[in-house]
């Protein structure tokens, strides 16, 4: 695995995401990870004919204050699978980890392993690894776990002898992985007709934004893909952007 090779764009300047691949698997930990980091991009990719599925490491039953987790988990559930809808997603699956305290170790690398041998995937995506976001500001551990397991997997989907007892075929053919959300951002992708499904994606989370409360700046869905996209925007020729740590396989 490498970072892609630089270009010879000015310094800081985001590279076009490359386009060169037609199925992607999304995996997260949580409901709402995509809204906050890729979902105008996906928007994108699917209207352009990709095909695209969402995998969830947790339920997200520990993410709204108010609600008990078991009845968290089947509103957010539903409500993952309306949002996923709205991007022009249809295969959305959860793995039932604990939401809060998933682990790195082989159970969640197999899990991860199995589920990109039944996509067959082009291009992973997934969500910040790094100890920090941009800003800095310190990341959570699912965030971390997850994403770094899902790295990992790519290459164990690709060897037969890891993780045999799935019975399922090994895949290389994972060409790319996509992190969104990354301090190390390097690529973009132009979301200036997708904006306002990205926004309505996060809206559709409805009972997690009204629990995190009305001053809760990430309750905002507009003001926060929006500005979102106009940072990246500023080292993508002014264009609408959501930005991507692109890594080599």
């Amino acid at each position: 695995m490498t970072t892609a090779p630089a270009s010879t764009l000015s310094p800081g300047e985001l590279i076009p995401f490359p386009d060169d691949w037609d199925r992607a698997l999304a995996i997260v930990a949580h409901p709402d990870d995509l809204e906050y980091g890729a979902a105008a991009a996906i928007a994108a990719w699917t209207a352009a004919g990709k095909q695209v599925s969402y995998l969830l490491a947790t339920r997200g039953e520990a993410g709204i204050d108010g609600l008990a987790p078991d009845k968290a988990a089947q509103i957010r559930e539903a409500e993952q699978h309306a949002s996923a809808a709205l991007v022009g997603v249809t295969s959305v699956e959860f793995l039932g980890h604990r939401d809060g305290l998933i682990e790195y170790g082989l159970p969640l690398r197999g899990d991860l392993t199995a589920a990109i041998r039944r996509h067959r995937p082009h291009l992973v995506v997934t969500f910040n690894h790094h100890d920090t976001w941009p800003g800095p500001r310190w990341n959570t551990p699912d965030h971390r776990h997850t994403g770094r397991a899902a790295l990992d997997a790519i290459g164990d989907a690709g060897n037969r002898h890891l993780f045999a007892d799935s019975g399922l075929e090994p895949w290389s053919g994972v060409r790319y992985a996509a992190v969104a959300g990354s301090p190390y951002a390097s690529h973009a992708v132009d979301v200036t007709a997708t904006l306002d499904t990205a926004v309505a994606s996060l809206e559709a989370h409805r009972a997690y934004l009204d629990g995190l409360g009305p001053d809760n700046w990430m309750a905002d869905a507009r003001t926060l893909i929006t500005s979102m996209a106009e940072q990246a925007g500023q080292r993508f020729g002014g264009r609408p952007a959501v930005a991507f740590e692109l890594l080599l396989y």
